[in-house]
């Protein structure tokens, strides 16, 4: 064992929703954000999911991470 311990808090908005997008998932899937989506969708391919109520943020539109994009 280390003679170290280290502690890690984090804060945000962006810490929430991460933490709201696991909650609402489901088993042996990635749930992202729209702007998560925005960033990657040239490199992955994503199935949309819907609308997902978020609390704190009401509803948002999230996508399934299904794999590596084909391209």
């Amino acid at each position: 064992m280390g003679s170290k311990k280290f502690i890690y808090d984090l804060w945000g908005d962006a810490v929430n929703v991460a933490s709201r997008m696991e909650s609402s998932g489901l088993p042996g899937k990635i749930q992202v954000t729209q702007e998560t989506y925005e960033r990657l969708k040239n490199r992955y391919q994503f199935e949309k999911r819907g609308q997902v109520a978020v609390k704190g943020r009401g509803e948002m539109t999230t996508y399934w991470l299904i794999g590596f994009s084909s391209l």
